[in-house]
């Protein structure tokens, strides 16, 4: 089965080209670094050069697909070089193969061939000069060192600076992908909240609005419908009004930069009133101190007023009871309004208002419970929301 070697990089093809024409004009000027007469040329025959001169320009092509191959066939060749007239070519050539299988080699070469290019600069200066006592063999290390060390260095340095890159590279793409990620998350949190927002300011007065009007139109009755004319007028300047509240907090441009008090507890009385004008008797019980947490009245003013809509628009006849208390550590929300078949208009439900008092809770880390009970008064919807009054997520 024959082996395919894989298609050399093009600036590879370059480099082996280039070292080989390189030592074939050094070859044809006859310019070498040693003499026919050298006492360590064995092979004094001029064309005994070109064959290392040639493998070593054949390992070039492999210098980034096969570094290590390459290497080891450089050295064989390197070797046959020094029993020949020599080209100089061929040792540039040896010293960008050891620079490519330290850059583009395995992991485990790369940190190995700096030491064992360092050993054999070492051995090559202290052997030479211990057994000749000359320093001139000194130059031996400092060849050896030249052809072999700094190459293998140099390729280690480089290639530290290559994964450092890279390294830095990923991470900051990693960083741009989180800042996404959260970018994503705090839209969609934004979207959620607006939803809560709007839905609780809203809901209340169209409630109101669709079982008033209802009436109005199931009832021939001049006066009675005057008054649900009233009641509808009123909950949709209200609606409006918070509508147009809103909106311009969201509109960019909009001129409006005062900040809008957030609803508190001290507001519930007025809530109910508004309830009560709707046509609920509502009777409130609150027991809790000042200076709340905000997120904590905001949360708890919401529960209240979307349960006040829901029982305009689902309770059967009779006291719907609100209750705030303030045990240690928390305060306690509870709506409680009768429950069962109802007679008369209804306003449609989405049951959104669930979702968004559940919602409310739970970024304070608390507990909501919503669903019908048994009540010594007979069955009853209750709503028990528990807040903590430690610091949560903002609401």
């Amino acid at each position: 089965m024959a082996v395919r070697l894989p298609r050399p990089h093009r600036d590879d093809v370059h480099i082996a080209v280039g070292g080989l024409f390189g030592g074939l004009l050094l070859w044809v000027l006859g310019l070498g670094p040693r003499e026919a007469t050298d006492s360590l040329v064995l092979l004094p025959q001029r064309w005994a050069l070109l064959v290392p001169l040639f493998v070593t320009a054949g390992c070039e092509l492999l210098r980034r697909t096969r570094p290590g191959p390459a290497l080891l066939i450089g050295t064989a060749a390197l070797v046959a070089d020094t029993v020949t007239q020599g080209s100089v070519a061929t040792v540039v050539m040896f010293t960008d193969l050891m620079y490519a299988a330290v850059l583009y080699g395995t992991p485990a070469s790369a940190r190995r061939l700096p030491w064992i290019t360092g050993l054999l600069t070492v051995i090559g200066a202290v052997v030479p000069l211990m057994l000749w006592r000359d320093p001139q063999a000194l130059l031996i290390g400092v060849g050896v060192g030249v052809v072999a060390l700094a190459p293998a260095a140099t390729g280690w340095v480089v290639r530290n600076h290559r994964d450092t890159a890279i390294a830095e590279r990923l991470r900051a793409e990693q960083t741009a992908l989180l800042a996404e990620m959260d970018r994503a998350q705090a839209v969609t949190a934004e979207r959620a909240r607006m939803a809560r927002e709007l839905h609780d300011m809203v809901a209340n007065h169209l409630s109101a609005i669709a079982i008033h009007s209802t009436a109005a139109l199931s009832l021939d009755d001049p006066r009675t419908s005057r008054e649900a004319l009233s009641v509808i007028r009123e909950n949709s300047v209200d609606g409006l009004a918070e509508m147009r509240r809103l909106i311009g907090i969201l509109r960019d441009g909009s001129g409006d930069h005062e900040p809008t008090a957030a609803p508190t507890l001290d507001g519930l009385a007025a809530l109910v009133e508004s309830a009560r004008a709707n046509g609920l008797d509502v009777v409130l019980e609150t027991d809790h101190a000042d200076g709340l947490p905000a997120p904590v009245e905001l949360a708890a003013y919401r529960i209240v007023q979307e349960s006040l809509t829901n029982a305009l628009k689902h309770a059967c006849p009779g006291a719907v009871t609100v209750g705030i208390a303030q045990p240690v550590g928390s305060l306690t929300v509870c709506v409680a309004s009768p429950h069962g078949d109802r007679d008369g208009p209804r306003a449609p439900g989405s049951g959104a208002g669930l979702v968004g008092m559940r919602e409310r809770v739970a970024l304070l880390r608390g507990t909501f419970e919503a669903g019908p009970e048994d009540s010594p008064t007979g069955k009853i919807w209750a709503v028990r929301a528990t807040l903590p009054l430690t610091r949560g997520e903002s609401i």
